[in-house]
């Protein structure tokens, strides 16, 4: 299988975009401030590594990212419009998928599904650990669960970004959060970043399961039913969701609402879940239903994607604790850092 078909190793690499870049017009970098300013692309160059371990796959590996957007690009608030203009642009864009820190149910090892519960102390680490590990990312929007333990992670993740804009999370449930919850400064818009929320990035419902110990159910059911509840692809848990079912909901969000945005070339990060994620990781390498009950996503662990000319391509996730060591440096990053730096220092 080809998505899982990597070996473990680390290093830099130091390069430059291609000639389809620079031929069309992205050879220099400026800075500038204005309403009308609107992103260009995105230039990441990666290195990817995998470790088999007994349940299948453990994904992680080294990444680097740069842009070519500007430092001061405004954030335009989200839209589900996908006109065939935006379709035919060869953007590269980053997409940025981060399971949940550790919950208060996973520190007891409860089945938690789709109850609403938060962060341990060690979950919100792993999430302030997992925005540093993305602080040089460029990020225009986020999407979340609308589950808290997701949102607490994106949020708590966007703290350490460089850039240090202000994730909003988007009312729309109705007209009058909409009405109320509105932004009328044109210059907070730009440093802000719009945060959607969405009940089909949740965590896959597991019925009758829900609040169980993980070791008592399997002492209750037996083993192996749990195993097949936890494990198959297409078979639920009493009165629950199967991962297809979990996939369904997923995937068609994420072609629906999500993908169109990477069209456009905005920079997107998913904060979710490990079976909600799984099924977009599902689409995104084209796996099949075998080999995604054997993936494995470890929480607070950033995986980066870059959507080059309509396709994906899977770069990894940085293994590193700081940035130090991790990111592949190339010239358009070194210029992007060094733009950073000017407006921060």
């Amino acid at each position: 299988m080809a998505a899982t078909a990597f070996h473990p190793f680390s290093g830099a690499i130091h390069g430059c975009c291609s000639d389809s870049f620079t031929k069309r017009g992205f050879e220099s970098f400026s800075v500038k401030f204005g309403s009308g300013l609107r992103g260009s692309a995105v230039c990441v160059i990666s290195l990817v590594g995998s470790e088999r371990h007994s349940g299948g796959w453990k994904l992680n590996g080294v990444q680097a990212s740069s842009s070519l957007t500007s430092v001061a690009e405004p954030i335009s608030f989200p839209s589900n419009k996908d006109t065939s203009d935006s379709r035919k642009k060869s953007y590269e864009a980053a997409l940025i998928l981060i399971r949940h820190g550790e919950s208060l149910w996973n520190e007891k090892n409860l089945f938690t599904g789709c109850v609403d519960v938060p962060l341990t102390k060690k979950g919100v680490e792993e999430a302030i650990e997992a925005g540093k590990r993305i602080s040089n990312i460029p990020v225009d929007m986020i999407f979340t669960s609308a589950l808290i333990r997701a949102q607490m992670t994106a949020m708590l993740a966007m703290t350490q970004h460089r850039r240090k804009k202000v994730p909003v999370i988007m009312h729309n449930e109705s007209e009058q959060a909409r009405v109320w919850s509105q932004i009328y400064s044109e210059e907070t818009k730009k440093q802000s970043i719009p945060v959607v929320t969405a009940w089909q990035l949740n965590e896959r419902m597991y019925g009758e399961l829900q609040g169980l110990n993980k070791q008592e159910t399997a002492d209750r059911y037996g083993k192996e039913q749990v195993h097949e509840w936890r494990r198959s692809y297409d078979i639920p848990p009493p009165n629950g969701e199967s991962l297809e079912m979990c996939a369904d909901r997923a995937v068609a969000y994420f072609t629906e609402h999500i993908e169109p945005q990477l069209l456009s070339g905005k920079n997107v990060m998913i904060a979710a879940h490990g079976n909600s994620l799984r099924a977009i990781i599902m689409y995104l390498d084209k796996l099949t239903s075998k080999e995604v009950i054997s993936l494995e996503l470890s929480t607070g662990i950033p995986m980066l994607y870059i959507m080059k000319n309509g396709k994906f391509i899977r770069r990894g996730s940085p293994v590193a604790p700081t940035e130090a060591g991790v990111y592949a440096y190339t010239r358009s990053l070194a210029v992007y850092r060094q733009k950073l730096d000017e407006m921060l220092h």
